[in-house]
């Protein structure tokens, strides 16, 4: 059986996936690569090939999927199949890299917290029971990973390469994937990928913003669950 990689968001680990990984774990093998130790998409990908098997799945959310199409990039031949879950092929745009600036000399002073509550979290999720519990999450991961994984993730983010002629070339059955409420990264950008995929499969998840691994784990394992047994 192919192993399957999973690549988590900014400021987050395993637990993005954690239902994912519950079911998918008992059929599959499954790992989870952090993308902690580089500031550049390019040097985390790499890192990624030197200790992934030689095939295999690959799932990335958000700047998880953005590390993922770095890695099909370097080395298509090592991806038997692709997952994009709301994420965005495109370099950054000049306003939002404007805006990485004071939210790291935050950070640098101290207020990590702060940053991820007020400016970034409230903004990825959609109104649910659940909204709580997995904020409380998010911030734990983004805790327990620091303020220097946050400036390392910020330089990568805001000097990515666009990506559109690679998934362009890539034969590979794809999933793209996005909460239908997703603010970070809209519905249209998921379907610039899946246009631009010759191969792929498009699913928006309701009741979802921009993390439906956990806002809507159900619906989304099925999809991924799909997305492997499709041949």
């Amino acid at each position: 059986m192919t192993p399957l990689i999973f690549l988590p968001g900014m400021m987050c680990d395993a637990r993005l996936f954690g239902p994912q990984i519950e079911t998918l774990s008992s059929v599959l093998p499954v790992m989870t690569f952090p993308l902690s130790q580089h500031d550049s998409v390019e040097a985390m990908a790499a890192d990624i090939l030197g200790n992934a098997p030689p095939h295999f799945a690959l799932a990335g959310l958000s700047m998880g999927g953005i590390v993922a199409m770095e890695v099909l990039r370097q080395a298509p031949d090592r991806v038997a199949r692709l997952a994009l879950l709301d994420t965005n092929p495109l370099a950054e745009l000049p306003e939002v890299k404007a805006r990485r600036g004071p939210q790291m000399e935050a950070v640098r002073a101290g207020r990590l917290q702060q940053v991820m509550r007020e400016e970034m979290k409230p903004n990825y999720l959609a109104d649910s029971s659940r909204q709580g519990r997995i904020l409380d999450l998010c911030m734990e991961m983004a805790v327990d990973l620091g303020a220097d994984v946050f400036l390392r993730q910020s330089l990568a983010l805001m000097n990515r390469p666009d990506q559109r002629a690679v998934l362009s070339s890539y034969r590979g059955q794809t999933l793209v994937l996005c909460g239908r409420e997703d603010g970070l990264c809209p519905i249209e950008r998921h379907q610039l990928m899946d246009d631009l995929l010759p191969n792929s499969t498009l699913k928006i998840v309701d009741g979802a913003g921009h993390l439906p691994t956990l806002e809507q784990p159900n619906e989304t394992t099925e999809a991924l669950s799909s997305w492997l047994e499709n041949t």
